[in-house]
């Protein structure tokens, strides 16, 4: 076996070595080949056991059931045993909900549950409850159980048949969350094997021996009194999720969630890419928005339900203003978490409270990054640099992809290429700048390489399902992956970011996680797909699902997961590596709940087409709603403050971007332009390309399109105070910056669905430009009051489409009145150096000649703002006159953050 893992690839490699081929739809695995979704989207619930709720009580603060099967006819042909419940209630309007199997039953081993996601503080906000309310529902012959969640809301058990929901007391007792209201819940219990019983499956060439049977859960929610849907990336689509199934949808398959390798991905697509967060938010106009959250790290299939899917089956009783769903799970528990809302900000408020808030990132890293696969030697570095001087265009991080390593062994450098690693980050940080160099999870097996020594005789490694290390294809050939749901192999892993393991690394120089979903060439789900000159010949491919982890656990119960606990690990070594006084900046491809307190995430292998630009709104917008921005609030102490500081790092993700320009292809020279000018905004702005492309930095393109970009890039840079203020509000509220109109306009339906613009933070609306060639574009500018053109200053009516004339300079950008926004006009070599420069107000009057604005500066790379070493002001201009208000706590310790700048003017 091992030979063939090792010949097969390299036959393809030689075989077709110089050919590239296209993504195809058919040759992912579909929900028909996958056993355990073709299950579930097949049941009923005529078809489904119905379960009802058992020996309710209260015990340790939580309102305790079993659910058992409604009769023991059933009970007996299913084989079942009982499933313990348990319901607690959190402040803020947050409900927990966990189903398992009972324990002291002796299942034939404990199912997964996801650690290290739930960030400790939310544990601490617990109401313990201390009773529980008995009433008959209209309709029911028996009682459920009501238990208190906040001011106007309950949650209910109803125990026959059984069902979880949330309610609002002050709209009548309408529901908001519900599970199980048709009945479609299902949990495959685990069994031992007994003679002659094979549960394996096979997909392709590879056999899955399933030792404990299928163990998967589904089950149904809907979200009351909703519009729309939106989140559980990461997909590229829209952001309002389509149905996948019922009366008229064509696209019949879920949405997937399973981290994947996928190499030039379409657009429109529900199928699964690099990320996966299984959180959902639903927005309407009748009683705003909601969420639910599954902490599962199985691969999961997720239905929207189109309108009249239930009159289909029959099933139709509740009211028709809602939107249903059909969540399905391979493996794992129930842990379900409700959120109440009211409003988008509410939701995501909630939502970040469990897995964390969003992280306050280096100043350095919300500027402009300038990246591709590869700059060749120090010498191509040297030259990149100047150009960027030359040109008068600032940048603030070049980076390095593998094959500035030798022999693609991570920690370590091309000797030939870069003999002087520590000189060239030098003269690059002379300008205050910064480097970046990639670190991807698979350690090439190669006994004179230390890394894979130390691992191999310590058994750090992941195993194969026979108990030897697993041994996998990618970039450096015969590979091994470490098993980062071990905490002392994360602490371990995050050692060798120190001076010392990394020779070569100085404190100027960040990481990059790259293929750590994890990519795994020969895995399980390949298809005849090849990157040329590359050893690759899968596009959406990773570790077999019953490789083996720490304390017997599967990989297909942590494989969405994986890539969160190698960026939680990389991150933990840079605190590490500085001492715990540095902020870290770690980038992710892989991504799951809890990524936002680890670091910056991007859209993973688009391409150079305007469909790619135009669905990287969408994506973006759907990353910063799942909580992918930076953070987690912890009061440390000097041993504790690196755990603090891994929260802080990203828990939301705003802080999250698209290669501009598109990775793989040769854009046209109007592509790149337009997607510079809508790429400073994303909040993470970086251009990179595929080393088959032609090279494309912002002066290979003549001289009015270098003009053109450089424009675009200034834009960023004198945005950057704003940029960074918002990055705060994100760090101490979960509201990402980047965010879709209707999170600032609840109420206006004509935003529900638009994905084409969207607000950086609450002042500013952003339209792209799409199509090629454009002359003029529709756009919406809602609420009541007026719009100015951010570059021309003219004023434009509220609640109103507009058709606007498009021009080469920039895409359309418009300044909400009533607000203030800073800014900095002076342009320097990189962000750094403008740290001094003095400020500029923009102030946006509203019908009332009023308006309002924040600032907040910290030294943008250390933690002394956990000690107050900041300043935070509020702008307001009413009346004719200009006030500031100082909105840091009084008793916010006994740092301080001394300024040396002004603010020059007012605009």
């Amino acid at each position: 076996m091992k030979n063939k893992t090792q010949t097969l690839p390299l036959f393809f490699f030689l075989l077709f070595f110089n050919h590239v081929y296209s993504w195809k739809k058919e040759e992912f695995r579909t929900c028909h080949q996958t056993p355990f979704c073709k299950r579930a989207r097949s049941r009923t619930s005529s078809t489904s056991t119905p379960l009802v709720a058992t020996d309710v009580t209260i015990s340790d603060g939580n309102l305790i059931a079993k659910l058992v099967a409604k009769s023991k006819q059933e009970e007996t042909q299913q084989n079942t045993n009982p499933l313990l419940l348990s319901l607690s209630v959190y402040q803020n309007g947050v409900v927990r909900v966990t189903i398992d199997e009972d324990h002291s039953l002796n299942p034939p081993k404990s199912r997964f549950h996801v650690p290290d996601v739930v960030v400790s503080e939310f544990q601490s906000t617990k109401l313990w409850l201390q009773r529980v309310t008995q009433e008959t529902l209209d309709g029911d012959d028996s009682p459920s159980s009501v238990v208190y969640v906040s001011d106007g809301f309950d949650a209910v058990l109803r125990h026959d048949p059984f069902e979880v929901f949330v309610r609002d007391k002050s709209n009548g007792n309408t529901r908001v969350v519900s599970m199980n209201s048709h009945g479609l819940f299902d949990f495959e219990q685990l069994k031992v094997k007994g003679e002659g019983d094979d549960w394996g499956e096979s997909f392709r060439s590879h056999h899955d021996k399933r030792p404990y049977g299928p163990q998967s859960i589904s089950f149904d929610v809907t979200f009351h009194g909703a519009d729309f849907v939106y989140g559980i990336p990461e997909h590229a689509t829209s952001l309002a999720l389509k149905p996948t199934k019922g009366p008229g949808v064509e696209e019949s398959e879920p949405y997937r969630l399973f981290n994947l390798d996928v190499f030039e991905y379409i657009h429109d697509s529900p199928f699964g890419l690099y990320g996966s967060v299984p959180f959902m938010l639903s927005h309407g106009k009748q009683r705003g928005s909601s969420g639910f959250f599954w902490l599962n790290a199985a691969e999961m299939q997720i239905d929207v339900l189109g309108s009249g899917w239930d009159a289909e089956n029959g099933i139709s009783k509740l009211p028709k203003n809602r939107v249903d769903t059909l969540w399905m799970s391979e493996a794992g528990v129930v842990d379900a978490f409700f959120f109440v809302g009211p409003t988008p900000k509410d939701v995501l408020k909630q939502y970040t409270s469990v897995t964390g808030m969003p992280a306050m990132p280096q100043l350095f890293s919300t500027a402009y990054h300038q990246c591709r696969w590869n700059y060749r030697d120090e010498e191509d570095v040297e030259h990149v640099d100047s150009k960027f001087d030359e040109f008068d265009i600032p940048y603030d991080v070049l980076w390095l992809d593998i094959e500035h390593t030798d022999g693609k062994k991570y920690f370590t450098w091309d000797n030939v290429l870069f003999p002087n690693p520590e000189e060239m980050q030098r003269k690059i940080a002379a300008k205050g700048r910064h480097m970046v160099t990639i670190v991807d999870p698979h350690i090439k097996r190669d006994n004179s390489f230390p890394l894979h020594k130390e691992a191999t005789e310590k058994g750090y490694y992941v195993k194969d399902s026979s108990g030897n290390d697993y041994d996998g294809w990618c970039w450096p050939g015969s590979s091994s992956y470490l098993d980062m749901l071990s905490p002392e192999i994360r602490s371990w892993w995050g050692d060798k970011f120190s001076y010392q393991n990394y020779v070569g690394s100085t404190p100027s120089l960040y990481i990059w996680n790259d293929m750590n979903e994890p990519s795994v060439f020969n895995g399980p789900e390949v298809c005849c797909h090849l990157k040329s000159r590359a050893w690759i010949y899968g596009f959406h491919v990773t570790m077999p699902r019953d490789a083996l982890h720490i304390g017997g656990v599967e990989h297909r119960e942590v494989h969405n997961a994986y890539g969160y606990y190698f960026h939680m690990a990389t991150s933990e070594g840079l605190v590490k590596r500085g001492d715990g006084k540095d902020r870290p900046f770690v980038l992710s491809r892989a991504l799951f709940a809890g990524t936002q307190r680890y670091g910056a995430i991007w859209t993973g292998d688009n391409t150079a087409e305007w469909d790619h630009l135009r669905v990287s709104v969408p994506m973006v917008l759907t990353l910063g709603l799942a909580g992918v921005s930076f953070s987690g609030w912890y009061h440390p102490s000097h041993e504790v403050l690196a755990q603090y500081v891994i929260q802080m790092i990203i828990s939301h993700v705003c802080y999250i971007g698209a290669d501009v320009g598109g990775f793989f292809g040769n854009p046209e020279p109007e592509l790149l332009v337009r997607w510079y000018q809508l790429g400073a905004f994303y909040p993470f702005f970086r251009a990179h390309a595929h080393h088959d492309t032609k090279r494309r930095e912002p002066w290979l393109f003549g001289e009015r399109n270098t003009e053109l970009i450089r424009d675009a890039i200034h834009v960023r840079y004198a945005l950057l105070p704003y940029y960074y203020t918002l990055f705060r509000e994100a760090n101490t509220t979960g509201v990402p910056v980047m965010r879709p109109l209707w999170m600032e306009f609840p109420s206006e339906e004509a935003t529900f669905s638009n994905d084409e613009a969207f607000m950086i933070g609450n002042s500013l609306l952003v339209q792209g430009i799409y199509t090629e060639r454009a002359k003029q574009t529709s756009v919406y500018l809602p609420g009541k009051e007026s719009w100015y053109d951010f570059r021309t200053g003219n004023v434009y009516k509220g609640e109103a489409t507009h058709k606007l004339a498009v021009t080469e300079e920039s895409i359309p950008v418009f300044m909400r009145a009533g607000t203030i926004i800073t800014r900095k006009d002076r342009f320097r070599r990189s962000s750094t150096q403008m740290t001094n420069d003095p400020y500029t107000l923009v102030i946006a009057l509203n019908s009332s000649q009023a308006a309002e604005g924040e600032l907040y500066l910290d030294d943008g790379s250390s933690f002394n703002f956990l000690q107050g070493a900041y300043i935070h002001r509020r702008f307001i201009f009413k009346d004719g006159k200009l006030t500031s208000l100082d909105l840091a706590p009084a008793s916010n310790g006994n740092a301080r953050y001394p300024v040396n700048t002004v603010i020059e003017s007012l605009n």
